[in-house]
């Protein structure tokens, strides 16, 4: 018969503080900057306030009296420590005592108190130097960890943490926040500053836990940056406003020799007409015209028709039908649409029937550009679209994706590979950043001899400590950020009229067939580009504990 493990009941199963975990747990659904949730998408979030609570009341011990234990104190007194207790778990759980240090320390104590007395209870146990040493608390090991909250909670709390999931994104995201910040915490960074306002020299202490680390990743994101911009910079014009372009625009007519940045090309999908008098002609699928919903910011885009043609014009102000604007050229529920020209009706299977033939098209709609006064909306210029139908990109993921109509609505509109979900603008972007990457790992493991990192050639899945594991780690948030970027920078994001920005393809877990869709500018300093998506990223990275060690 296998020794009896003597263990005391532990909190959790006697009371919680359920008010202040639930109220701490639903703050934290508001917060962004920080938080690990921008670290890389991932579906099933779960709090940290929640999880650190769940830790806490699991590893320590309750105080109440157990007979067959000879432990605890009488109910009065019991009751006076779970209240004692209860303090600590409440101030515990509030995000800005994330990183409070004098708040975990309190924590950690008692922690470390309730295996001190787990340890002496089996201090007869046949294997009590092997499973109860009181200088080493237990390790812990969470088997489907998924975004890994729970984790990163234990490691904070001062456990050894371990991860591991089926999925290699969960993986990824794992590693990213328990197993590289502690392998590399409280290094410098070695790379050069980039141009800019100068930063102060900092002293070694200053470079505590992550800091070094995520710095690092901002240098050398800023020069992925820089050369992306030098090499495909070609296919992000600016916008010159001309006195013809503000004739009838009294918003743009103080603009005019002016160069703005473009924030994002609105694109339309075009079929053609199912008019047989019109069978020719390419005409727009569009499930909305307006373009900013901002009481002093409002604009539209309006469609004019001639003959077999149209052109768009941008409109500011508030339109005269502000339903016929929000409605565009679609009609109902689904992926019906009205022509403009003959205004026939478009259903369903005709598009599908014409996406599957390679039939569906594109067409520049509008522009918007960072003007003075914030968004300015600009009339479609034939030169951008030519620049945009000009890029080609270097590689094309031309994989097919699984067919699952119920969430992947885009095969059912011909829609079928990976590299139909962007533009070749996009897909030039991304691979250009893409290689980028592997070009930065080599910099940073050069940069990080130079700055005296051991140059054993090790990299991280050798276990390696010096420059080559150094740098594969700095490629990883690298390469995350890339991946942040692409949820962005896709033809399937919508422009966002209330917040005018360009909003992401993954609101929910699912692929949608989006008719009108927002190009965003990689170089405008905005949502969708590169250094931004790396910015977010970073914030987070700056507040993971980088302590112990994880796995």
């Amino acid at each position: 018969m296998p020794p009896t493990i003597k263990t005391p009941r532990k909190l959790i199963e006697v009371a919680l503080p359920l008010n202040a975990i639930n109220a701490a747990a639903g703050k934290e659904k508001s917060i962004r900057h920080g938080h690990p949730s921008t670290l890389h998408l991932w579906w099933a979030r779960r709090p940290l306030a929640a999880a650190r609570a769940v830790l806490f009341a699991q590893l320590v011990n309750d105080p109440g009296y157990e007979r067959h234990l000879q432990r605890g104190y009488n109910k009065e007194r019991a009751q006076a420590e779970r209240e004692r207790l209860f303090r600590i778990l409440e101030e515990l759980v509030k995000w800005e005592n994330t990183n409070n240090e004098e708040v975990l320390e309190a924590a950690r104590t008692e922690i470390r108190k309730s295996w001190e007395e787990t340890c002496r209870l089996n201090a007869n146990h046949p294997q009590a130097a092997e499973l109860f040493d009181p200088n080493k608390p237990p390790a812990f090991h969470d088997p489907f960890a998924g975004g890994g909250a729970i984790p990163l909670e234990a490691q904070r709390l001062g456990l050894e943490a371990h991860a591991s999931d089926l999925n290699p994104v969960a993986v990824l995201i794992n590693k990213a926040m328990i197993e590289l910040p502690p392998r590399f915490a409280g290094r410098p960074p070695v790379g050069p500053p980039p141009a800019g306002p100068r930063q102060g020299r900092l002293t070694d202490e200053e470079w505590t836990g992550a800091r070094g680390l995520a710095e690092d990743v901002r240098r050398y994101g800023a020069w992925m940056r820089e050369e992306a911009e030098k090499r495909i910079g070609k296919y992000y014009p600016q916008v010159e406003v001309t006195a013809e372009m503000a004739q009838d625009r009294p918003d743009l007519q103080g603009l005019v020799g002016e160069k703005l940045t473009v924030i994002a090309w609105l694109w339309a999908r075009t079929a053609p007409s199912p008019n047989p008098a019109y069978a020719n002609c390419q005409v727009p699928l569009v499930s909305s015209f307006l373009l900013s919903s901002r009481k002093d910011k409002m604009a539209f885009v309006e469609p004019l028709v001639s003959g077999k043609n149209f052109r768009f014009t941008v409109r500011v102000g508030r339109p005269a039908d502000m339903d016929k604007v929000k409605q565009g050229t679609k009609q109902g529920r689904g992926a019906n649409f009205t022509c403009i020209l003959s205004e026939s009706a478009i259903d369903g299977d005709y598009l599908k029937q014409a996406g599957q033939s390679g039939k569906l098209g594109v067409r520049l709609m509008a522009i918007v550009v960072d003007g003075p006064r914030g968004r300015t909306y600009i009339d479609p210029i034939a030169d951008h679209e030519r620049i945009a139908l000009e890029a080609m990109p270097t590689w094309r993921p031309a994989t097919e994706m699984a067919y699952d109509p119920k969430n992947i609505w885009t095969p059912l509109y011909g829609l079928k590979r990976f590299d139909q979900l962007f533009t070749d603008r996009q897909l030039l972007a991304l691979s250009t950043f893409s290689e980028l990457v592997g070009e930065a790992v080599k910099r940073v493991e050069a940069d990080a001899v130079a700055a005296g990192w051991a140059a054993d050639g090790k990299g991280l899945e050798e276990g390696g400590q010096g420059a080559r594991a150094y740098a594969e780690a700095v490629g990883v948030y690298l390469g995350i950020g890339l991946s942040r970027l692409t949820d962005i920078c896709n033809a399937l994001c919508r422009w966002e009229v209330t917040k005018t920005q360009v909003r992401n393809l993954f609101g929910r877990q699912a692929i949608p067939m989006i008719w009108d869709f927002a190009e965003n500018n990689v170089f405008a300093g905005a949502a969708g580009d590169y250094q931004v998506s790396l910015a977010n990223l970073l914030k987070a990275l700056e507040r993971v504990p980088a302590i112990g060690s994880g796995q």
